[in-house]
């Protein structure tokens, strides 16, 4: 039998738990969730990289890759996600569910306090983040950044997100842009990750046999250093209507032997209002399955594109679409 629980551990940090059974492994996370900020962006998507670099116990990335073998194979990695106008940022591990552990060895205590170590007990360098940490994540920060153009698919409806949606958080990717990217210090790093410490709101999830007091204890322990404060910032979840201009076409040009033709759409609902399951219905029917119109008679009947979807942004009122098609069939595929 599975059953959820949520609970608030410290002023503003909170915990949902899934009991079950029915996996071998289990799953923690720890995610901050903080406004999408064009200013703040990169430096909220590097800092749990250099996090994961080292902490004073575990100073360099064999030794924590030590200490996980020890939770049989264990894995800790950082993760960075936009939902709606919200940066989600934080650690996902997952680790043998004690269920399987031999002689019955609590493997979840353990792997809550390596988080807590993580996130609590950087390795520094006078003061402040290590400058090899940070250059060298930063290196890959910018190197991701860019890199997301190779991939054009993905690539357009990035843009076309960017182009609808500039004047709006929305507008912002989720790892920021090179120019603040290349700019974050050790110092400035660290400013920003003491505010986050202190002000960002913290969901915590566990999937796993352990029960719910027992995940409280280990993850009350593990984050007992955090500090508090009863007025931790939670994102504005609330959609912003936005009255747009007229449709408009953006063109960019690339060396490319298929076109991608990506369209946005304002809906008005997101996934707090009570027409947002009829949404769902109608983007099933348009474009979210094998079965819909734009599959069905545009890429099928027509063969106007190699692919064709549409896709609901749940926490934004926008929907996409996005398509592959040959250059001289743009317009009637549009």
């Amino acid at each position: 039998m599975t059953q959820v629980t949520r609970r608030e551990l410290f002023p503003g940090v909170w915990l949902r738990t899934v009991h079950t059974d029915k996996f071998k492994s289990s799953y923690l996370s720890l995610t901050m969730l903080v406004p999408l900020e064009r200013e703040r962006a990169a430096a909220n998507a590097l800092l749990f990289p250099v996090l994961r670099r080292g902490t004073r116990e575990h100073p360099d990335m064999e030794s924590l890759s030590a200490a996980l073998d020890e939770l049989y194979g264990g894995a800790i990695e950082p993760i960075v996600r936009k939902k709606g106008e919200t940066q989600c940022l934080g650690f996902v591990a997952s680790f043998l569910d004690d269920a399987f552990a031999p002689g019955g060895e609590p493997i979840l205590e353990p792997a809550a306090g390596l988080l807590g170590e993580l996130l609590l007990r950087p390795r520094l360098q006078d003061g402040i983040f290590a400058e090899e940490y940070v250059s060298g994540e930063r290196a890959n920060l910018v190197d991701r950044i860019r890199g997301q153009i190779n991939d054009k698919r993905s690539y357009a409806t990035l843009r076309l997100g960017q182009l609808m949606c500039g004047e709006e958080a929305f507008g912002v990717d989720k790892l920021g842009d090179v120019e603040h990217a290349a700019a974050v210090t050790p110092g400035s790093l660290w400013e920003r990750y003491q505010q986050l410490l202190s002000t960002a709101q913290i969901e915590l999830y566990y999937c796993g046999s352990a029960e719910e007091e027992r995940v409280a204890r280990a993850l009350k322990e593990a984050l007992s250093a955090l500090p508090v404060n009863e007025g931790r910032i939670c994102p504005d979840c609330e959609v912003r209507l936005h009255a747009g201009p007229e449709p408009s076409m953006v063109e960019e040009s690339m060396d490319v032997t298929q076109g991608k033709l990506a369209m946005g759409f304002r809906t008005g609902i997101d996934a707090w209002d009570e027409d947002y399951p009829a949404l769902m219905l109608l983007n099933a029917v348009y474009g979210g399955t094998t079965t819909s119109k734009l599959f069905l008679n545009v890429r099928e009947r027509l063969s106007l594109c190699y692919y064709a979807s549409s896709g609901l942004m749940k926490y934004k009122d926008v929907m996409l679409v996005s398509s592959g098609v040959e250059f001289s069939k743009v317009g009637q595929a549009q």
